[in-house]
């Protein structure tokens, strides 16, 4: 039996989590004692960042609705200007990863507080982790300087959020839940979080794809996604991450939809030499094979399955492969590049990973002993 030994870092943020927690917004800017803040979002948020502006009342100095994906830093250029021109002394962010992203390049830069809305699943806003794109590479960081002070969890608020991205970012927070199971760093505290998040959302993504409006499955997602960023932020991640910040920064290729298709790709590369994270990931997603089992969610969920579905040029593989073998990250399985470019190319036209299932191919037993670190 092996001993326990485990490091496991929590963080100072605050979570306020209830149906209809938008219109405690104020309450929460001055709790942070912010009396000028920058409401950073995009346009099809807009009307969520009129409500929040709403809220805000005198304590709302200014709106910045142009944060886009991968946080460009041409773009966090542009707000950080507008910024100082208004004299902010605090950022509040009010959609998906793109506008958290953006809060947390600013407050890199500024030291100022933030508070965050998320009305996507994507699970950022619990992390101390920034993802930056400047000249087509994306890199990530992590610094405390960037996580956010407080989160305001409103259900309501992704209500309207369409179906698609609904279950796409859905299975984006999975994403981060899966490889925190087999992260170098993991710890029973995240494991336990990482199996229920993984639980809760593949019961919830289906509900809200039958019926957008089905609040008590919408509180489920948000509390699942909460789940999943927390494991993201308290563990290193993997594998999965490096290609898909590859895809995305490098390519351009959407951002939750890329989490979504290589998903089942990434885990059938890495649950052979992970063997208690698929037993884990198995239990939570009813006994399945998480690869298969998470292919047919995406494809039930009516999601792109195939990164070609997503615009990736098919002459582009072979650089994809060269910079998602890299400086790569701590990762279960070895990091081989030939194995990588196969595994980019079955992703790329979409095929089922039967073939690449954890029960098809034999457990390396010297990753299957189940060790914390």
């Amino acid at each position: 039996m092996n001993e326990l030994s485990f490091t496991y870092q929590s963080f100072p943020t605050r979570v306020v989590f209830e149906a209809g927690a938008l219109n405690k917004l104020q309450m929460e800017a001055e709790r942070c004692h912010l009396d000028r803040a920058l409401l950073l979002s995009t346009s099809p948020q807009s009307p969520n960042t009129t409500r929040a502006a709403n809220v805000l009342g005198k304590r709302l100095a200014g709106v910045f609705g142009g944060a886009e994906m991968h946080t460009p830093v041409e773009v966090t250029e542009r707000a950080l200007a507008m910024l100082r021109t208004i004299k902010a002394d605090g950022l509040i962010a009010v959609g998906g990863g793109s506008a958290i992203g953006l809060a947390k390049a600013l407050a890199l830069r500024t030291g100022l507080p933030q508070i965050v809305v998320p009305t996507t699943y994507a699970g950022s806003e619990a992390t101390p982790i920034l993802g930056e794109t400047l000249n087509g590479l994306k890199t990530t960081q992590r610094s405390l300087r960037v996580l956010p002070g407080v989160i305001v969890y409103d259900p309501m608020l992704t209500l309207t959020l369409p179906t698609a991205l609904s279950v796409s970012s859905g299975l984006n927070a999975i994403a981060h839940a899966a490889e925190a199971l087999y992260a170098e760093d993991r710890n029973p505290l995240v494991q336990m979080m990482a199996q229920e998040a993984v639980r809760v959302l593949a019961e919830a993504l289906p509900r809200i794809y039958a019926q957008p409006l089905d609040l008590p499955a919408r509180t489920n997602a948000l509390y699942g996604a909460w789940l999943c960023g927390t494991c993201l932020g308290a563990v290193g991640m993997a594998l999965h991450h490096k290609i898909c910040h590859t895809l995305g920064g490098t390519f351009g290729l959407p951002h939750a939809e890329t989490h979504a298709v290589m998903l089942p790709y990434t885990l059938a590369y890495n649950l052979p030499y992970a063997g208690d994270a698929a037993d884990r990931l198995s239990r939570a997603l009813n006994g399945e094979d998480p690869s298969q089992a998470l292919y047919r969610l995406g494809r039930d969920l009516g999601l792109p399955t195939a990164l070609r579905d997503l615009g990736m040029p098919q002459d582009e593989l072979d650089h994809a492969a060269d910079l998602a073998s890299e400086s790569p990250y701590a990762n279960p399985r070895p990091i081989e590049r030939a194995a990588i470019r196969e595994m980019l190319t079955r992703a790329w036209r979409g095929d089922t990973p039967d073939d690449w299932g954890f029960r098809d191919i034999a457990r390396r037993q010297d990753h299957d002993d189940q060790r914390i670190h």
